[in-house]
């Protein structure tokens, strides 16, 4: 008689949730010694317990302090978006993986993927935002160099262009088109706009080597 193999059980778990869960354990630990520092700031005892749950930091967000309430594994990307009151979502929500330079600011003058900077880790540092750029009133060189010479399409990347092009010209405002090519190379833009993006660069930089606004 043909032997039968046993029914199988169902797994309590995927794979994916095993790789998910994975992930959130290793950004509880890095946030960890971060929170640790803002609680022995306020003067309280970072036991085990402080890192779970929602605690206050304070962020310098284009020149200003702002107070947001975060959990340790919050990106700095999140607390901008959704728990800054009110929020700033200028700064673009994409890959969420660090792959494609929508979400950049600049962390003390350097660009990052702030989907992949943890908020708490971000306290203590200048952040700044598109929203500190300028407005439509007031632009800043290379926001205006984007609107005149087409730089942006959907807009989804915009943001991230603008930031990653202001640290590259604010270090060498005479940079040429392969420092710019290079300062922006990881932005991906799905409208194809590279050569408006290149130009509106090389217009900007004209402009700040001029003093102007």
């Amino acid at each position: 008689m043909k032997r039968q193999n046993p029914p199988e059980r169902p797994t309590p778990f995927s794979r994916r949730d095993f790789l998910r869960g994975g992930a959130l354990v290793s950004l509880g630990a890095a946030a960890a010694p971060a929170v640790a520092r803002e609680l022995e700031a306020e003067g309280q005892e970072p036991d085990g317990q402080h890192v779970r749950g929602r605690h206050k930091i304070q962020l310098r967000i284009n020149g200003q302090a702002r107070e947001v309430q975060v959990e340790p594994r919050t990106s700095l990307l999140e607390a901008l978006r959704v728990h800054l009151s009110p929020p700033m979502t200028g700064t673009k929500l994409v890959c969420d993986g660090g792959n494609c330079g929508a979400c950049t600011v600049l962390l003390d003058g350097e660009p990052v993927a702030s989907c992949m900077v943890l908020a708490v880790d971000a306290a203590g540092h200048q952040v700044r935002t598109i929203e500190g750029e300028g407005d439509a009133t007031n632009m800043s060189p290379m926001q205006a160099a984007f609107c005149e010479y087409d730089g942006m399409m959907c807009g989804f990347c915009t943001s991230g262009f603008v930031m990653s092009l202001t640290a590259c010209l604010e270090k060498n405002p005479a940079a040429d088109v392969d420092e710019i090519r290079g300062a922006c190379a990881g932005n991906l833009c799905r409208c194809g706009t590279y050569p408006h993006v290149f130009q509106a660069g090389l217009e900007a930089g004209r402009r700040m080597r001029r003093g102007e606004r």
